[in-house]
């Protein structure tokens, strides 16, 4: 009904990445024996270079692994603010806002990610993985129209440092849609890496070689020149907030829905309202209704906002905030939040706090179409041992400047942190943002499992939703269920700096019928039109094993640039 591609289906392994050279990358690895998290990391690296607009080699890059005996960890790859920052400088020195610019720099965990997938369940070294993104830095790649799109939109920005110009606007423009993209300083910066673990490997071994690879980056040369540059520019990042970094083993946060077990990252990230959304969802009860039907999307959205305002109270760093997620995702709290949900009528702005205090939504409030961070991509990956790597890497090159000579920015992800340290989410020294990339997965009752995700901001866990819904509800397979036209609400405040706020706006494509729209409309939902097809409305990729069938299945999102492989 929906899809313009094929769901694809292998008997080994499959693969879905926001870029069709980062699939071709994992698949290589999958083919030359490595498993799903070789794979995943050799995809997720590759993203780095290849939509270098919206993620970053030195970013964010959460990642959700289940083994094949079901053993499920998340590696946060997320990392913290300097410890030497100054917890007021935002409200003291910037108007309350976070400025672009390196003071929104937290240490880059990407790297460190990564590594520490490889050392707890690859099998093969950094460079084994890195070869693919090494390549296409130096090689290049095809411009293709979001990343021309996106450069062009924020050309002002770009042209606002000379080391971020000098990749991203050569010769003085954006770059052209069809002509190639070349990061050779990237490639360089990766390819120091492999050096220094090839020399430690010849001698210790894997362990040692990844050892080198990490320390090259967090205690060696490529920290020295990120440090010099970031305290050079204002900021604050130094070596020792380098050197002793690590990315945290979190735990997943489960729960069952029909039979599937749905398993989300912790409060550090939005991941858990998803989980809340869903349940809401539940226990509202939707069985009766019509796919996209304003019956169907009125309760969505309004669970969304529900979950979305807990979000807002109550999530952030858990070594900082406590965040009472069991509460949160209780039966009494969810039936107390349902009933606040009026099934006539939208509610006009964002929920009120029901555990404890709550800051109402502060954020400016827009009356034009969302404005969204375009950020973010994918990596799913099933290997034939029945291992699954679900990864959300980030960080978009605009508003922070490259380091002259390693072309990497370290992580701009600060912006998601609140500028007043009061907030769950607020800025402290050593505490990491609250982070929107939420790789997730669904471990099916028939012994299967999807991990899955989307880049999209606020968008995320909505689009997650409706694909999880279209597919395990609805019955759809799994590219239509990617393909079907999706809806996404604003009415909370945005995570990204300065933090929208559009008390009941709803966005939908175009494709979905008029006659809804309007009823949603009717019910006082504030329904903005985006286009039949959009990049707003997520990327979501896909990866769901079928045991029965003796499958592994595959769906890649073409809103953006987005391409799954089976094999």
């Amino acid at each position: 009904m929906y899809a313009t591609r094929p769901t694809l289906s292998g008997p080994r392994h499959a693969v879905s990445a926001g870029h069709y050279l980062a699939s071709t990358a994992a698949m290589a690895v999958l083919e030359a024996g490595g498993n799903a998290i070789d794979a995943g990391c050799a995809a997720g690296m590759a993203l780095g270079v290849l939509l270098p607009d919206l993620v970053n080699v030195a970013g964010v890059a959460p990642i959700m692994i289940r083994l094949a005996d079901g053993t499920v960890e998340t590696i946060a790859g997320l990392g913290h603010w300097p410890r030497s920052l100054p917890p007021d400088i935002f409200m003291r020195e910037h108007g309350g806002k976070i400025p672009n610019g390196v003071r929104r720099t937290v240490v880059p965990a990407a790297p460190d990610a990564w590594i520490t997938a490889l050392e707890r369940h690859g099998t093969m070294g950094f460079g084994d993985v890195a070869q693919y993104a090494i390549r296409f830095a130096a090689e290049g790649y095809a411009v293709y129209p979001l990343l021309a799109e996106t450069v062009a939109a924020h050309r002002d920005e770009y042209a606002r440092w000379p080391s971020n110009a000098a990749i991203f606007l050569p010769g003085g423009a954006p770059p052209v849609v069809g002509t190639r993209f070349v990061q050779a300083d990237l490639a360089r910066t990766l390819s120091y890496m492999v050096a220094q673990e090839r020399a430690a490997a010849a001698t210790g071994g894997r362990m040692a070689g990844l050892a080198a690879a990490h320390a090259a980056f967090y205690r060696g040369d490529i920290a020295r020149e990120i440090t010099r540059f970031i305290q050079a520019e204002g900021g604050f990042l130094s070596m020792e907030d380098l050197a002793g970094f690590r990315s945290r083993l979190e735990p997943a946060v489960a729960r069952r829905w029909r039979g599937h077990t749905l398993l989300t990252c912790g409060p550090w990230c939005q991941g858990p309202a998803l989980a809340q959304a869903l349940l809401l969802m539940e226990r509202a009860g939707f069985d009766g209704m019509a796919h996209n039907s304003a019956d169907y999307l009125h309760l969505l959205t309004e669970c969304v906002k529900a979950a979305m305002a807990d979000r807002e109270y109550h999530f952030g760093d858990p070594l900082f905030t406590q965040v009472p997620l069991d509460a949160l995702l209780s039966p009494q709290h969810l039936d107390a939040r349902l009933r606040q949900i009026d099934p006539d009528r939208a509610h006009p702005s964002m929920y009120e706090p029901l555990l404890g205090a709550g800051t109402p939504a502060d954020g400016p409030v827009r009356a034009d179409l969302p404005k969204v961070e375009a950020d973010t991509s994918y990596v799913a990956v099933v290997d034939r041992w029945g291992n699954a790597f679900s990864a959300t890497p980030s960080d978009g090159s605009w508003n922070s400047p490259v380091v002259p000579g390693l072309g990497i920015i370290p992580s701009n992800r600060g912006s998601q942190s609140r500028p007043d340290p009061a907030h769950p989410s607020g800025v402290a020294p050593g505490k990491r943002p609250r982070l929107t990339p939420n790789p997730a997965m669904l471990a099916t009752e028939d012994g299967g499992v999807m991990p899955f995700g989307t880049p999209g901001g606020d968008v995320q866990i909505q689009a997650m939703l409706q694909v999880m819904l279209n597919v395990f509800h609805f019955g759809m397979e799994l590219q239509e269920a990617i393909e079907a036209p999706r809806i996404a609400s604003y009415a909370f405040p945005s995570s990204f700096a300065p933090f929208d706020y559009f008390p009941g706006r709803v966005a939908a494509e175009g494709r979905i019928p008029q006659s809804v729209r309007d009823d949603l409309a009717s019910r006082g939902h504030e329904v903005k039109d985006w286009p039949d097809v959009t990049w707003l409305a997520g990327c979501v990729e896909a990866v769901l094993s079928d045991p029965k069938a003796g499958l592994v299945r595959a769906g890649a999102d073409p809103r953006r640039p987005a391409y799954a492989i089976a094999g």
